[in-house]
């Protein structure tokens, strides 16, 4: 196996100290920064998303993984940038205004950045309007709003609706999720994007991304 390969299966298994010696052994051995992100880290955590949405690993396994995934990311950061590699897309993400929950929202943001997309992430409780003057500011082609509380739903539709006043409706893919919502929720408020689970949220956000 490739030193790519065992960085992906080390990421997989969790071993953040290992993931980050085998990062930079990798870099030392002159591999491409873009070479160990994509066959490397994105290849791994791909993995770990697909078991996560099949239930064969867990919220755990889920963080353990993305913590060995940043390890090695600290070490890529600096290089990717100087060598002027983009994200595959930005995506501006939060937990809808009054909503203070966040295991999900952090969960779908990992399992972004397990795909190679920049994450803003607001935190809890984000209004309509920070969500939209974010991703002006930020140029980002996705707004993802999460919601635990069937009360803080309506603030989804907000954004909808701001992203209308502001004139980037056309620009931007409006994607929610959390317990409460469902597709037809989606689709009543007039946002772009639904998914169950953090990994297929991750996977529709890329596509999107690529689009």
């Amino acid at each position: 196996m490739s030193i790519l390969g065992d960085i992906s299966a080390l990421l997989q298994k969790g071993r953040m100290k290992e993931v980050s010696a085998s990062v930079q052994k990798a870099l030392d051995e002159g591999f491409s920064a873009k070479d160990i992100l994509e066959k490397g880290l994105i290849a791994g955590m791909d993995v770990v998303g697909e078991k996560f949405k099949n239930n064969e690993v867990y919220v755990p396994d889920v963080l353990i993984a993305a913590r060995a995934m940043y390890a090695g990311m600290d070490l890529l950061k600096p290089i990717l940038a100087s060598s002027g590699v983009a994200s595959a897309g930005t995506v501006v993400i939060g937990t809808c205004k009054g909503d203070l929950h966040d295991i999900g929202k952090n969960l779908v943001k990992m399992m972004m950045e397990g795909k190679g997309l920049e994450i803003i992430d607001l935190g809890v409780d984000v209004s309509a309007d920070t969500f939209i003057n974010t991703a002006i500011e930020k140029n980002a082609k996705i707004i993802a709003c999460s919601a635990l509380l069937t009360t803080t739903m309506g603030e989804m539709k907000n954004v909808v609706e701001k992203a209308v006043e502001a004139g980037i409706r056309d620009k931007v893919v409006i994607m929610v999720g959390g317990a409460p919502v469902n597709k037809n929720y989606c689709q009543s408020i007039g946002a772009d994007i639904y998914t169950p689970d953090a990994a297929s949220a991750a996977e529709a956000a890329l596509a999107a991304c690529r689009q």
